[in-house]
């Protein structure tokens, strides 16, 4: 009797209950500290309430512990897999690319320059992700983990976040921006944002290497 055509076999659905590990827990709590700092970098700039900046601000280097975790925990119970990886890559989008932005805008980075600036931040950690994505295999060299990041990885936006809180913290946010604001053109640009800049051409940078630990 001839074996059926694997072609013309019904695809196994995918159980993503069936799939889901301790570690990626971990993940999704990065994931909603992530949100949870957009939302109150969102309620700041509606309310002017100091408290929800701090809180947002706060929010960072939680989703860091969580992205730490998550990671120590896959590779304690060798439970790496392929959603695991896509979930930390979103998660850090979130939590190290769009939250942070969103903070800058909220503290008062809001110009036409700023915009760019933050959204090239944003776009340049969404690149960056996508390729440790596609050459985490090949920089392994067969390891259980990379031996080093091409870039600066997205978690060290946490940086960024921490100027921003300290600034907020001295009264340094709003219409007292550290760093001031300039005319250029047609649009303003506050110069932190420039930050945001370099940082995310780190990140994409192919000739920085950083040893893994």
């Amino acid at each position: 009797m001839p074996l059926p055509d694997p072609a013309t076999r019904p695809r196994k659905h995918f159980s993503m209950i069936r799939g889901f590990h301790l570690a990626d827990a971990f993940t999704l709590g990065n994931a909603a500290c992530g949100v949870g700092g957009v939302f109150l970098a969102m309620a700041y700039a509606a309310k002017g309430d100091l408290s929800l900046f701090m809180w947002a601000a706060a929010l960072a280097p939680a989703a860091f512990v969580f992205d730490v975790f998550d990671g120590r925990i896959a590779r304690w119970r060798q439970t790496h897999s392929a959603l695991g990886r896509e979930l930390d890559s979103l998660a850090d989008v979130i939590s190290f690319g769009v939250m942070p932005a969103s903070l800058a805008f909220a503290a008062g980075a809001s110009g036409g320059w700023d915009a760019v600036l933050l959204i090239y931040f944003v776009c340049c950690g969404v690149s960056r992700l996508a390729r440790y994505n596609v050459t985490a295999e090949a920089l392994s060299e067969g390891a259980d983990k990379v031996k080093y990041f091409e870039g600066t990885p997205i978690p060290t936006s946490v940086v960024l976040v921490g100027v921003l809180a300290y600034a907020a913290s001295h009264g340094g946010v709003g219409a007292t921006l550290w760093g001031g604001a300039w005319v250029l053109g047609p649009w303003v640009l506050h110069p932190i944002t420039l930050l945001f800049g370099l940082s995310g051409t780190l990140m994409i940078s192919k000739t920085l290497r950083i040893p893994k630990l």
